[in-house]
């Protein structure tokens, strides 16, 4: 139980990589706050967490939205008198050639993918360094690192931002204890991985599972992540 006593915030923790994160995090002994879009995907990662006896609280959250991040950080605050971890997991993605991106793709994809997680970094540093210190963690993309078979130009261009986000606000709040580091997720099976899988499907010709097939041939190891991997 290394996280007993720590208050640890989730976004986009109502599936995937999210979801695991939140289960993790709790199984090692965290008060949960379990954040989504989507609230009743947010309560059955939080109602999961209660099963290992630990505190958890439900929060709706639009990262797109100022107001709703400081709402959920005022709820956590609130339930537990501290934020201890925030795991800036929430995004959006579609897949889709560089020449058929359009405004509202990258208006979109941006918004959620880096504006959401900036002020949701500068949020809890704001609480973090009121009480002494805290961890920040951004979910991040090797799509960010020039990864190949990336869905889209701006999906790779807003994960480069948290990854550029990342090193200048470890930078620049270190001197406050507060620990920032990204991590950088490949293939890994989820939802959204899903909704990709079937496009790739249809541009190749073939069916989901040999798209599937294809996109592995590249990873060493020989199969994608879990979020399991993620989140351990």
């Amino acid at each position: 139980m290394i996280l007993k006593d720590k208050v640890v915030l989730v976004t986009g923790s109502g599936n995937g990589i999210g979801a695991a994160i939140a289960n993790a995090m709790a199984e090692a002994g965290a008060t949960l706050v379990s954040a989504d879009i989507d609230l009743e995907a947010a309560q059955r990662s939080a109602e999961k967490a209660a099963s290992y006896q630990v505190k958890s609280l439900a929060v709706q959250v639009d990262v797109r939205e100022t107001a709703s991040i400081n709402a959920m950080l005022e709820k956590t605050v609130a339930e537990f008198g501290r934020l201890d971890v925030i795991v800036n997991n929430a995004g959006v993605t579609r897949r889709a050639y560089i020449m058929d991106l359009t405004e509202d793709d990258w208006d979109r994809i941006h918004t959620v993918n880096a504006r959401g997680v900036f002020f949701c970094l500068q949020g809890a540093a704001r609480i973090m360094i009121e009480q002494g210190g805290g961890r920040i963690i951004n979910i991040a993309s090797i799509a960010g690192r020039g990864y190949l078979n990336t869905s889209n130009a701006a999906y790779a261009a807003s994960k480069g931002a948290v990854i550029s986000l990342t090193k200048t606000a470890a930078q620049q709040l270190g001197r406050y204890n507060i620990n920032i580091n990204a991590i950088c997720p490949g293939v890994t099976n989820t939802p959204m991985g899903d909704a990709i899988a079937e496009i790739k499907a249809k541009e190749q010709g073939v069916s989901v599972k040999e798209a599937r097939q294809n996109a592995l041939k590249t990873i060493p190891i020989g199969r994608a992540n879990e979020p399991s991997d993620i989140a351990a």
